[in-house]
């Protein structure tokens, strides 16, 4: 951890709060406060526990409320009262940006601290299936080609019921994926790489992006709604447990979470290629995201410690390439991008949409 990060943040801690409100040095708050992602989560707890071990902070705390529920209490507003740093498993949108700078969240530091694979995973007892994004769109979209009607683009209410109905080759079994509610960045992630993906396979409606981007996108990355995708929380730790209890199940989530349960679930192929470290770092998996946090500068010496868990997060010992992130499966940004980020994150620089 960078000593000149700690020295900075005990020199601007002595500061009044200059919080809007009734917030004062007294009154204030005096642990970092997190929210936002839950496959940022587990290594955001991570660096929290490695900071607070020094002594010279309280260890942050660390909430899961999804990318989405995040990034909305971080923009909510500067004050004690509001998080200081929002954990996410995609960038942050133009909308939700422009959000906070309506309530006067005008100075955004973003840290991009790796990437991460979004797996469809099955019980370990489970006959592995091997997917493609096509296969993944026809299984989950809300609308898709009428496969009565081959050469036109005619679409409906997605009428597959089983696998087999996709693809002869894959299990003649119910289509039943556990995955995250809307609020969560690997819903998001999700719906773009791999729904979006595979909508690409056909070109009447790939052909559509240019005339209506936004009839594009709706028809390319809205779940389906009739029990197919079953919404199960933010709680990752929960779809596994339901994939234990039905083997025919599919999960989806991160990569890191399946390689901290290895021993419970194991992955589909998606096009070919099973996700694993090299894979994913190397780009050759196709369902893998960037993952992100937030930090309020405005919060940057009114609440001691920012600049520190900021600099601990960043340093070669957590993210870097033999990073102890890594053992939780966070697949580390490539050198030269990873030193870019460091730089940018000492300057606290602001971002820009």
């Amino acid at each position: 951890m960078s000593s000149k990060f700690l020295a900075l943040g005990a020199a601007l801690s002595v500061a009044v709060f200059g919080f809007a409100g009734a917030a004062h040095a007294e009154g204030g708050r005096d642990t970092i406060s997190i929210v936002g992602s839950s496959t940022v989560y587990p290594f955001a707890t991570v660096v929290a526990e490695q900071f607070g071990k020094t002594g010279k902070v309280k260890t942050p705390k660390v909430e899961s409320t999804g990318t989405g529920g995040g990034i909305k209490l971080f923009c909510s507003g500067v004050g004690v009262e509001f998080p200081d740093i929002a954990n996410a498993s995609r960038r942050i949108k133009k909308s939700e940006f422009e959000a906070c700078q309506k309530s006067g969240v005008k100075d955004i530091v973003e840290v991009k601290i790796g990437f991460d694979g979004i797996v469809l995973a099955q019980a370990k007892k489970a006959k592995r299936i091997a997917l493609t994004r096509k296969e993944i769109y026809l299984a989950l979209a809300k609308r898709v080609p009428d496969p009565k009607c081959k050469d036109c683009d005619t679409l409906v209410a997605n009428p597959y019921k089983t696998w087999n109905q996709i693809n002869p080759a894959l299990p003649n079994s119910k289509i039943e994926v556990l995955g995250p509610p809307p609020t969560s960045g690997t819903r998001d992630a999700f719906a773009e790489l791999a729904l979006e993906g595979g909508c690409q396979a056909f070109p009447g409606i790939k052909a559509r992006k240019d005339k209506d981007e936004a009839e594009y996108k709706n028809i390319c990355q809205t779940v389906r709604e009739d029990g197919a995708y079953i919404e199960a929380g933010e709680n990752d730790n929960l779809i596994v447990q339901k994939l234990g209890a039905n083997p025919n199940a599919l999960g989806i989530f991160g990569f890191s979470f399946l390689d901290q349960n290895a021993d419970k679930v194991a992955a589909a192929t998606v096009d070919g290629v099973e996700p694993s470290y090299d894979t994913i770092s190397g780009g050759e998996y196709s369902i893998s995201r960037p993952l992100y946090f937030y930090v309020k500068k405005a919060h940057v010496g009114k609440i001691f410690g920012i600049e520190g868990f900021i600099a601990e997060f960043v340093s070669d010992k957590a993210t870097g390439p033999e990073g102890y992130l890594t053992d939780k499966g966070l697949i580390p940004l490539p050198d030269k991008e990873r030193k870019a980020v460091v730089e940018d994150a000492k300057k606290l620089k602001n971002l820009a949409l």
